[in-house]
């Protein structure tokens, strides 16, 4: 099933967008696409960079996410493949887990394998420059420092050993963070990434998965690093978080965050967000995933309007979903949501 939406990709106006200036249309953006709604867009499997370029430009996208190939052995950190995929198209979903990881003692992480920098593999990027359609960018994105930190041990012993063993908590959060970082360096650095966008979950609906003080020294002190990285190389940096950020949105944007991502709408209004920090945060998604999943394709035309005439109208804001977009959703809600925000910006 071939769907075309695409319309001329114009990258700068997205830097624009994401830097709160007002472009000359509204951009779209999400952090990931799952591939058999790529696939289904396309008409076919998703094989090659060749074919992810053809999605993001296809579905009328600035950009092409890209991330290095990287292996922390997720069977160990105790998620394994979070959705087991069959022919059929139904799926298993694992989680990771709760109680005891991995890594709970000093002798279990001085045995763990972790990978080092030069591990990493860019060759995407490399590739990406010499096929990539006139006027299309290129945004790097990694993250997860401080969640990849209680899953290797399991979030209630994570919880336990930031009082009882902080040394460790914080040796196992420093390779991580070194490790994580190192690509933000390499993206930051590329003439061919024109956006950096670092994800990592700290918050839920009603609060903050850790206190202010535990955030700092294991979340807030990398993603400092990776800000002051897009400064000196004068690129934007989006960064995700699911739930209620109220409390350390602050923080947020001392880090030199220019967009916040998704603005989860049981967790935080978007009109509240946009009236408190829209004149330092450029904001994007917040299309509920639910609504896409299930609603009607008037009701998905509906919320992307209201977006737009809410915080959108003078700039500063993305249109998404809000969270990303997994295999469940309806895809004919998915395209309106998509075509919506084209016709609105472009005409019909």
């Amino acid at each position: 099933m071939q769907t075309k939406l695409k319309v001329k990709p114009n990258i700068e106006e997205l830097v624009k967008t994401i830097k709160r200036g007002k472009g000359s249309f509204i951009p779209i953006a999400e952090l990931g696409v799952h591939p058999l709604i790529k696939e289904k867009f396309i008409g076919r499997k998703i094989t090659t960079l060749e074919d992810e370029i053809e999605f993001w430009y296809g579905a009328g996208y600035d950009y092409i996410k890209l991330q290095p190939v990287a292996d922390f052995n997720p069977a160990k950190i105790g998620i394994e493949n979070n959705l087991m995929l069959f022919k059929d198209g139904t799926s298993i979903r694992k989680w990771a887990s709760e109680k005891k990881g991995v890594i709970t003692n000093i002798k279990e992480y001085e045995s763990y394998l972790f990978p080092s920098s030069s591990d990493f593999n860019y060759k995407n990027f490399e590739l990406v420059s010499t096929i990539l359609p006139e006027g299309m960018g290129v945004i790097g994105q990694y993250g997860d420092i401080f969640t990849m930190t209680w899953e290797m041990m399991g979030f209630e012993a994570f919880s336990f050993a930031l009082y009882e063993n902080p040394e460790l908590v914080y040796e196992l959060n420093n390779k991580l963070g070194e490790l994580v970082v190192s690509m933000f360096e390499f993206f930051a650095q590329s003439d061919i990434v024109n956006i950096l966008w670092y994800s990592d979950d700290i918050a839920y609906r009603n609060g903050l998965l850790a206190s202010p003080e535990v955030l700092d020294g294991l979340f807030f002190r990398w993603l400092r690093k990776i800000g002051k990285l897009c400064k000196e190389y004068n690129k934007p940096l989006i960064y995700h978080s699911d739930g209620i950020l109220f409390p350390i949105m602050e923080n947020i944007i001392e880090c030199g965050v220019d967009a916040l991502h998704p603005i989860e709408p049981k967790a935080m209004s978007i009109v509240e967000v946009k009236e408190r920090y829209g004149d330092k945060l450029s904001l994007i998604g917040n299309i509920e995933v639910d609504l896409l999943a299930r609603g009607t394709p008037e009701e998905v035309k509906k919320s992307v309007l209201k977006n737009i005439e809410l915080v959108g109208m003078n700039g500063g804001y993305c249109v998404g979903s809000s969270n990303s977009i997994p295999e469940y959703i309806n895809f004919e809600n998915y395209i309106t949501m998509i075509r919506t925000v084209k016709e609105f910006s472009f005409g019909s």
